[in-house]
């Protein structure tokens, strides 16, 4: 890599699992200097935590290294550097697996990896607590003639920053250029997210396969969101914003590295396929790091019943209180009932017939959830409501995870980069933090004049995108015009949210307005519980809850309509 001209950064994975063939469809598919492959998200910790127990020398995400045996050879002579976090819980290992590989392919690379994230001796009880590193540790190895460099846990946006920082030669202080980066990764980590899956609009291109995204990044931290000619999707400016907002937060995006001011983002089309990212601000980063802390919560188990044709409420009743006497001999530590009318009057099928009553427990014993649950259910088959079955028999009682987060100080992780000749290069912590403070509201802009208006879906004038962030969701909603932007700034209110997700009646929810991107950014505090692992609730990693809102009726003038 050089310094001069942008820097080409492709993504080739955005969670365990992506696409199989996205790595060779990236190194052939076009010019590139760096493929990038995030594999790791808060469910995955625990997954590889889980396999470690089995296998010490496990915990890495295998299916990366299935993918580099097939294309080491092209990456290598296309001069392509590859750096991932398929490393998970155990970096070393795969870097050594790597070198292995490598090595009986007879292709000469250099192999490094970053440690220092792993904190879990220092929380007792966790089976995975890991920091979330910046990205100079990818920089000290690329700069000292890496390969290939395999990260722990690092943050999704570090595997863009640390090679664009090893390229432009930039230093801790820049924030502007490194918080621009940053914009750039959060953008790809996600693979195709950026181009046109799972986006809004999905109808307005061809998605059936769409090419993963690739950034353009120059000298000053300004991007351009791309993809190779000729792939499936498309990238514009709203598949641009929708991957911006999903699982953030406020205008200040913190990391390890920078802050992020997302309140200066500002998002053009420069052509097909082609969206500039231009004035992103950037500021110290905070003087703490977050840490996932991963551990077993207990046990649960789940059996819906299937309640068909007339008396819907009355069945459930029954078999609420049926099961109730039941479990009333060993209640488990939590118990939850949720009835969902998916039935309709006079319907033509018997599963459109029909509701399901869903009953979710946990406990910390398997024993009161496993047997006992099972033999109440599977006793009711002659002697509950008419037409009583199960859409399968309950098991036995599965361990669930429960993720958390914490925070510790920089000097709290030995952030080190291991290069492909054993030497260790110390990653020292920032020299300047700055404490985090909400940013003032902006001015809304002026609304819209007074008119008719009409009962109709907010998706047809808005989009949104939701995610996770362990207990808590997010849900973006951006405009897709100025005059669509100065009714929605003013109309979806917290309380209007509250009132179109009834599920966040209870809860705390904060709006964040980012008038640059015409959007507002909803964040709904414990509506996911103990994170998706634990499975608290029907979509346990809201990705459609951002779905749901756009599927309900407002008051919408006809002029935007």
């Amino acid at each position: 890599m050089t310094a001069s001209g942008p820097l080409r950064i492709g993504n080739a994975s955005g969670f365990y699992g992506d696409r199989f063939d996205a790595m060779r469809e990236m190194l052939t598919g076009g010019e590139l200097d760096v493929l990038t492959g995030d594999y790791l998200a808060e469910l995955t910790m625990l997954i590889l935590a889980r396999d470690r127990l089995k296998d010490p020398d496990a915990g890495y995400a295998r299916t990366f290294l299935r993918q580099l045996e097939d294309c080491l050879g092209l990456a290598h002579e296309r001069g392509v550097k590859i750096v991932t976090n398929a490393g998970g819980l155990n970096p070393a290992g795969l870097a050594g697996a790597v070198w292995k590989l490598a090595e009986r392919l007879a292709i000469p690379l250099r192999v490094a990896h970053v440690e220092g994230d792993d904190l879990t001796a220092a929380h007792p009880g966790a089976l995975a607590a890991h920091a979330y590193l910046g990205g100079f540790g990818i920089t000290a190895c690329l700069r000292e003639g890496a390969d290939i460099v395999v990260t722990g846990r690092v943050t999704d946006a570090a595997l863009v920053t640390g090679p664009a920082t090893a390229h432009f030669g930039w230093t801790p202080d820049d924030h502007d250029p490194l918080a621009g980066a940053v914009v750039a990764g959060h953008v790809l980590e996600c693979g195709t997210q950026a181009t046109g899956g799972n986006y809004a609009f999905f109808q307005e291109g061809d998605v059936r396969h769409p090419g993963f995204p690739l950034a353009e990044i120059h000298a000053d931290g300004s991007s351009v969101i791309t993809k190779h000619p000729g792939t499936g999707g498309f990238v514009d400016a709203g598949t641009v914003t929708a991957q911006l907002l999903y699982e953030t937060g406020g205008a200040r995006y913190a990391g390890p590295d920078v802050t992020a001011r997302l309140d200066t983002v500002e998002i053009s089309q420069e052509g097909p396929d082609r969206v500039r990212i231009d004035g992103v601000r950037g500021e110290a980063p905070p003087p703490t790091l977050k840490v996932g802390l991963n551990r077993l919560g207990g046990f649960r188990n789940e059996v819906t019943f299937v309640l068909t044709g007339l008396d819907i409420e009355a069945k459930a009743a029954l078999v609420r209180e049926q099961m109730g006497d039941a479990l009333a001999k060993s209640p488990p530590a939590e118990t939850r009932w949720e009835l969902v009318r998916t039935d309709r009057a006079d319907a033509g099928t018997e599963e459109t017939a029909s509701a399901l009553l869903r009953l979710v427990v946990r406990d910390p014993r398997q024993e009161t959830v496993g047997r006992a649950l099972s033999s109440a259910a599977i006793e009711l088959a002659l002697a509950s409501y008419p037409g009583f079955h199960v859409m399968a028999p309950p098991g036995k009682g599965a361990p669930y995870g429960v993720f958390e987060d914490v925070y510790v100080p920089h000097g709290a992780v030995d952030h080190v980069a291991v290069l492909h000749d054993g030497r260790r290069i110390p990653v020292p912590p920032p020299h300047e933090t700055a404490n985090l403070t909400d940013v003032p509201e902006p001015a809304l802009p002026e609304p819209l004049p007074a008119g008719p208006t009409r009962k109709a879906p907010l998706g047809l004038i808005a989009g949104a995108r939701s995610g996770d962030k362990g207990g808590n969701a997010n849900v973006g909603v951006w405009a897709r015009s100025d005059d669509a932007w100065r009714w929605l700034a003013h109309e979806l209110t917290v309380e209007r949210f509250r009132r179109l997700v009834p599920e966040a009646a209870g809860l705390p929810v904060t709006r964040h307005t980012l008038p640059n991107l015409r959007a507002l950014n909803f964040v709904v505090e414990g509506i996911l519980g103990a994170g998706v692992a634990a499975q608290h609730r029907f979509d346990p990693q809201a990705k459609a809850l951002g779905e749901w809102l756009r599927s309900r009726h407002l008051n919408i003038p006809e002029v935007l309509l």
